[in-house]
């Protein structure tokens, strides 16, 4: 996994500072800075919403209800991690809970048909264009094995990220990807090379919240 850029530090940075200015302006008052967070935060909510529920729609309304949520609470972010890192936590858990009470359906893995074709490249596979048989076998993966993948490979979350945005350790964390790896290798043998490696403890992806 890349390293950050001085540019992407920089931008990342630059949106950490916009994101703690418009959360004092609403806190002080100002309801139209909550805008600026919106505007900012809605399409990587929504993506984020897609890869639990794969109905763009639904996604759309998850995000919105998320968007809701941080608002009403937005006094609660206590500033000892990023906002989008708490911004995310909660989305997290709104996706989580609305999708237990109307779950999407989606195969048992061991239904979860073969992938089509051998995998190639990790980026290729992972970050822009997974075969939809493999989503589909990440998706039948148990809630407590899937979120890990979703986060860490799909939303392309650090490590310590997405660890942070499911409440956990970071040697959870690394347990339940290799066990979701493991689950999927059992299932797909030829995908041994693209889950051969454990995330690193320290190294960030370039799109990383």
């Amino acid at each position: 996994m890349a390293e950050l850029t001085p540019l992407q530090a920089s931008v990342r940075s630059d949106a950490a500072e916009q994101d703690a200015a418009d959360v004092s302006r609403v806190l002080s008052g100002d309801m139209a800075a909550f805008e600026d967070i919106v505007r900012r935060w809605q399409g990587p909510l929504v993506n984020m919403a897609w890869r639990y529920c794969r109905d763009r729609s639904r996604a759309e309304e998850l995000a919105q209800d998320a968007l809701l949520r941080a608002w009403r609470g937005l006094a609660s972010w206590r500033r000892e991690s990023s906002f989008s890192t708490w911004l995310f936590a909660l989305a997290a858990n709104v996706f989580r809970n609305e999708l237990r009470r109307f779950p999407t359906v989606t195969l048992p893995l061991e239904e979860a048909p073969e992938p089509a074709q051998s995998p190639r490249q990790h980026d290729e596979l992972w970050e822009r264009s997974l075969n939809e048989r493999l989503r589909q076998a990440v998706l039948a993966l148990p809630l407590r094995y899937r979120e890990p993948v979703l986060l860490f490979y799909f939303h392309e979350m650090d490590l310590s990220a997405a660890a942070a945005t499911l409440h956990m350790p970071e040697g959870t964390m690394k347990a339940r990807l290799a066990r979701a790896r493991e689950l999927l290798r059992r299932r797909f043998p030829q995908l041994n090379r693209p889950f051969a490696s454990a995330p690193p403890h320290s190294s960030q992806k370039a799109g990383s919240k």
